[in-house]
């Protein structure tokens, strides 16, 4: 069936100007973002049919290679890829802002959580802090397997004191989920402590986050 079969008040367009955003069901939602559907199915269609395998929160972790096999065409594979990352940018805006008080581990991870749970590489970020411990600025230092001979203090540091940080915050993610700490996150968090409390510029803490949570080496190695 064809979108323009549908009695018109029942299709999601029309449902969404009647009656508001919130009255569509999750389909009706994904198929408003897919625009049109292909010569076998319509929108609703094939929203229904990846929706069935698929939740949003499993649909926003697929690449788009992945999206593109199970919608069998790059063009809406390409709309829904976008339409998540959409989504993490505005999640960052609304909860992050740059004026946001860093107390514990725990706001780390709400920081972070949304943009480094769906990576499949480690990517390792400096978060620098005020002498409020009030968010000024963050970098992204590298990306790919975390050791010590890829992850350089002046790195971190030189940014660091551009941004006039009085301290730093560490933060990577482990595409595996665990998020216990390796030998070689240790090893990289005892170095850039060292190189911090040379320039007086303190390593508050070092946060890894997994797919079920975190860990603050802070707490369990003693920083």
């Amino acid at each position: 069936m064809k979108i323009k079969e549908i009695p018109w008040y029942n299709r999601p367009g029309v449902r969404l100007k009647r009656k508001g955003v919130g009255i569509l069901s999750d389909a009706e939602l994904l198929a408003v973002v897919l625009g049109r559907g292909n010569t076998k199915e319509n929108a609703v269609d094939i929203s229904n049919r990846v929706l069935k395998s698929y939740n949003f929160d499993v649909l926003s972790t697929l690449s788009f290679h992945e999206l593109k096999s199970e919608f069998k065409d790059q063009v809406p594979a390409m709309k829904v890829l976008a339409m998540f990352e959409i989504f993490r940018r505005t999640s960052k805006l609304l909860k992050k802002g740059f004026k946001v008080k860093i107390k514990n581990a725990d706001d780390v991870y709400k920081y972070f959580k949304d943009e480094l749970m769906v990576k499949n590489k480690e990517h390792f970020y400096a978060l620098f802090l005020d002498t409020k411990n009030r968010i000024i600025g963050e970098e992204l230092i590298s990306v790919g397997t975390l050791n010590a001979s890829i992850i350089h203090p002046r790195e971190v540091f030189s940014s660091a004191i551009k941004a006039a940080a009085s301290s730093v915050v560490i933060v990577h993610n482990h595409p595996s989920g665990e998020c216990m700490p390796s030998k070689e996150d240790e090893e990289v968090t005892k170095m850039l402590c060292d190189a911090g409390d040379l320039l007086r510029i303190k390593v508050l803490d070092h946060v890894i986050i997994g797919k079920d949570g975190f860990v603050g080496l802070k707490d369990k190695c003693g920083l």
